[in-house]
């Protein structure tokens, strides 16, 4: 008896070594080890990873293919992925066969209980029907109006404040913090219409930002355990499952009393004298409009998500970057001060004390190139996945079975040679502007992925670009920053390119009065270059 049971050990683990042989040969990429797969590769360089996928993409012409576990009967289905950063793939996945990778049920399941059914948590007609709506009040002006007064009046009233206080007080502030405060509390304003004033003097806690940033962390904790584990956990209550139960009761309450306010609002008044702009409202003020209560809590919830650690984010590598590269700080400044003086004057109060107009920020094509360049090198959401519903095979011949899934780095596609030119990992905003410089020139947004590509591309694409501008520009002309002496910068792994120790800086004066003065009668401000600004 216990040769036989020996004999059927040595034969199990002869044909899984036969197996796993022919799979791991098969497949080009990161060593898949048995059993595990390539989780050990992944733990080992769990504090670079996408800097371990953009090596492995570039050894691999673009794709390659890995087994999350190297099972029999799993690792050609569920556990395989296959990791791509080819544009020519990225459009056929993204646009060309659109309808074969949506979001998929791991995706769903895991945001369902913070995202429900929203734009960014479907596929399908449930999708398309609010992808089309949004479409419609992203498209309208007034949206764009209400966008840059929520900016300008958390810019001028808590931001500069905060960063004069530093200045004064000599004391390093951590930027990013004060960024996501700032763009948490304009999109709740643009969502639904009030702020959470989370960068109020002395930075207070929220509830309500509290309660969504402890939801949001618990739904990607989910991402770690196989579905069962979690769903199991959340049915006995225990560990993330708990917080995250507790978060969406307090977000609930807060969203429900706003919706509730809002309707009652609404009600009262002549919908042509209604001073609310924001999108639940607009959501509510339509002729057909029959949301249930949830429906737009989840509207709202969506809008925030994606409207909030993007541009943050984005905006701390912005400044970190320009910290490394002043070069391009001083051609920025030079664009700034030549674009003012034509439309201010050479009074500086007029420059500093209010906000950015509209044709103004539009003629700030530097400005904007230097924010496409950043997130060319640090794109806010480095990686997606989809879901491959039926076999396929992508543009470069590789064959993608249904069941399997599809990551597409958006990191890596920002740093590929091929691409990008044998520069690729410089900071060169001059790769967005026309040879003459006075252009700024969008490249394919199959090879800049940074606001998606195909149906999915980012519906506040403009609205970043205008909050980010704006943001940019008030700082810069009131402050020089510089990195905090021993703070360190590292990238954190999560679905958003957070730093992961913040930004700490040092705020000092900007120094415009040397550069006005050189400009006042100078005839080639409407032309060349202006002076360099201190």
């Amino acid at each position: 008896m216990d040769m036989c049971v020996a004999l059927l050990l040595f034969s199990g683990v002869t044909c899984y070594l036969l197996w796993f042989t022919f799979i791991s040969k098969s497949l080009k990429g990161p060593r898949v080890w048995p059993l595990l797969g390539s989780l050990p590769g992944l733990i080992e360089n769990a504090d670079r990873m996408h800097d371990w996928i953009a090596d492995n993409l570039r050894a691999c012409g673009g794709t390659y293919q890995t087994c999350i576990c190297a099972v029999p009967f799993l690792a050609r289905k569920q556990g395989l992925v296959t990791v791509t950063c080819d544009p020519k793939n990225l459009e056929h996945i993204l646009k060309a066969r659109f309808d074969n990778y949506p979001k998929g049920p791991t995706w769903q399941a895991v945001f369902h209980d913070l995202l429900g059914q929203g734009i960014f948590n479907s596929d399908g007609d449930t999708w398309l029907f609010q992808r089309k709506t949004a479409a419609l009040e992203f498209t309208t002006r007034t949206l764009r109006q209400a966008m840059a007064r929520w900016v300008n009046r958390a810019i001028k009233d808590r931001f500069c404040p905060i960063l004069e206080s530093a200045q004064a007080e000599a004391k390093p502030v951590d930027l990013q913090d004060l960024l996501l405060r700032l763009t948490f509390d304009n999109i709740c304003g643009l969502a639904f219409g009030k702020d959470p004033q989370t960068l109020a003097p002395g930075l207070p806690e929220n509830g309500f930002a509290a309660a969504f940033d402890r939801a949001t962390e618990a739904s990607l904790q989910r991402f770690i355990f196989p579905e069962v584990i979690w769903k199991l956990k959340k049915w006995l209550r225990l560990g993330m499952e708990v917080s995250l139960s507790r978060s969406l009761v307090h977000v609930d309450e807060y969203l429900s009393s706003v919706i509730t306010a809002r309707k009652l609002e609404l009600t009262c008044q002549q919908k042509d004298t209604n001073p609310h702009d924001d999108l639940l409202s607009r959501f509510m003020k339509k002729k057909e409009s029959s949301y249930s209560d949830k429906f737009l809590q989840h509207v709202a919830l969506n809008f925030i998500l994606a409207g909030r650690d993007t541009s943050s984010v984005a905006l701390s590598w912005f400044f970190w970057l320009l910290m490394q590269n002043p070069r391009v700080e001083r051609a920025i400044m030079n664009e700034l001060s030549t674009v003012l003086i034509e439309t201010r004057g050479a009074n500086l109060d007029a420059w500093i004390n209010e906000p950015l107009a509209f044709d103004e920020l539009d003629r700030l094509i530097y400005l904007k190139a230097a924010l496409s360049e950043t997130l060319r090198l640090y794109p806010s959401v480095p990686q997606d996945s989809k879901h491959v519903v039926a076999d396929d095979v992508l543009p470069d011949g590789t064959f993608v079975p249904a069941g399997s899934s599809v990551t597409y780095s958006i990191y890596s596609a920002g740093r590929m040679k091929s691409a990008w030119g044998d520069d690729c990992h410089e900071f060169r905003p001059e790769r967005w502007l026309s040879n003459g410089g006075d252009k700024f020139v969008m490249h394919d947004s199959y090879r800049f992925v940074a606001f998606n590509a195909g149906p999915r591309i980012c519906l506040g694409k403009d609205l970043a670009y205008l909050q980010m501008k704006s943001i940019a520009a008030a700082v810069l002309l009131r402050h020089r920053l510089t990195v905090a002496e021993g703070h360190k910068v590292e990238q954190k792994m999560s679905l958003t390119l957070f730093m992961k120790y913040g930004l700490k800086v040092n705020v000092r004066p900007r120094d415009l009065s040397a550069a006005v003065e050189s400009m006042k009668n100078d005839p080639r401000i409407s032309g060349t270059a202006a002076p360099a600004v201190v």
